[in-house]
């Protein structure tokens, strides 16, 4: 007898458990079909991933519009198809992928970032620019520290900086793709970047492209002290970049300083020799310029107060063989040393402005 019940117990404790079942099915298909899809979709998505690995672009494309087809919540795949557009320049199509991951996820950084790149950089699209940028600086983002374990305290300080400084070039590129009735803005644009600038430099205190931004911005604007300053900084920070030394030598030829101007453009035609995306154009203006400036410097009364004075020129002599510098650690070190030296330091340092 116990037998018997015990069976027929064990029946009825399985009609049950799939009555059970077949009612969850029946009310929840809704949710088992989207999991079911997930997983599919998100299998295209590896799959996909593995197809960019091995630089199969067109595989990619495919794979990752399947997935995000069966499931488009994905926003990290399209963060990764926006991306991909980007590189082959499909500029719109990357901003409705970078959209679209931001929908998903509104407190994705890194979309909103190359969002506003591609508005700003791309389109010419800086107000929307502008607005990306301004939502990373105001977004409250979880900060985890666990002590020698995990920290995301940097990336999340760090990517607010970066956002700060991409106004500021937004704001520069605004400024300087005005249309001609409207030229009178120029000033005001230029010091929106340099304000964005400054705010970029509390967080990312030792940046090249920082300086050497806010040092454009100024000049720009006619501030040749403060451009000069920036620039100086940027040269202290990396010496061996040609830009802010060519930069700086047309500031102070702006102003007369015409040997602190050769010398400046002797470092930027030596840098851009050196320099493997510099085209012949650049390197033979910087030294027609360098030319120009050299003569002028010459019939100056500057050039006759420093003979008569018997100081020394701010000139870099170079030592070479086969057409490079000689590879010897003292003279790499005195080289890097008088890269580092900002001609027109002194002067900028001065309390007036010019």
């Amino acid at each position: 007898m116990k037998r018997i019940l015990r069976k027929l117990f064990s029946k009825v404790t399985f009609v049950i458990l799939l009555c059970i079942t077949a009612l969850l099915i029946f009310f929840f298909w809704g949710w088992f079909e989207k999991q079911f899809l997930k997983a599919k979709g998100m299998y295209y998505i590896y799959r996909g991933d593995q197809a960019y690995s091995q630089n199969n672009m067109a595989k990619t494309l495919e794979l990752y519009h399947e997935g995000l087809r069966l499931f488009p919540e994905h926003y990290e795949a399209w963060f990764n198809l926006g991306n991909i557009y980007a590189v082959y320049e499909d500029y719109y199509s990357a901003v409705d992928a970078y959209e679209h991951a931001i929908k998903y996820n509104p407190k994705y950084v890194m979309a909103r970032m190359n969002l506003g790149i591609v508005y700003s950089e791309d389109l010419g699209l800086f107000d929307e620019a502008i607005e990306q940028f301004d939502i990373i600086t105001q977004l409250r983002l979880f900060k985890l520290w666990i002590p020698f374990v995990y920290s995301n305290v940097k990336s999340v300080k760090g990517n607010r900086g970066i956002a700060y400084y991409n106004k500021g070039v937004a704001y520069k590129q605004k400024a300087m793709y005005l249309p001609l009735e409207k030229r009178y803005l120029m000033y005001k644009y230029l010091g929106e970047a340099i304000a964005a600038y400054k705010k970029a430099l509390k967080i990312l205190k030792k940046n090249y492209d920082i300086y050497y931004n806010k040092a454009v911005a100024h000049h720009l604007r006619g501030e040749y002290r403060d451009a000069g300053l920036d620039y100086c900084k940027a040269i202290e920070l990396e010496p061996m970049r040609y830009e802010a030394h060519y930069n700086l030598a047309v500031l102070l030829r702006e102003i007369h300083r015409y040997r602190d101007s050769v010398s400046e453009l002797q470092k930027a035609a030596m840098l851009i020799l050196e320099e493997p995306d510099a085209s012949e154009l650049q390197s033979a203006y910087i030294f027609n310029l360098l030319n120009d400036v050299t003569r002028k410097f010459i019939t100056s009364d500057e050039y006759y107060t420093q003979r008569l004075s018997e100081e020394p020129t701010t000139g870099i002599s170079y030592t070479y063989v086969n057409g490079k510098i000689v590879p010897d650690e003292e003279f790499d070190k005195a080289i890097i040393k008088n890269f580092k030296t900002c001609a027109g330091i002194d002067f900028f340092n001065e309390e007036e402005e010019y």
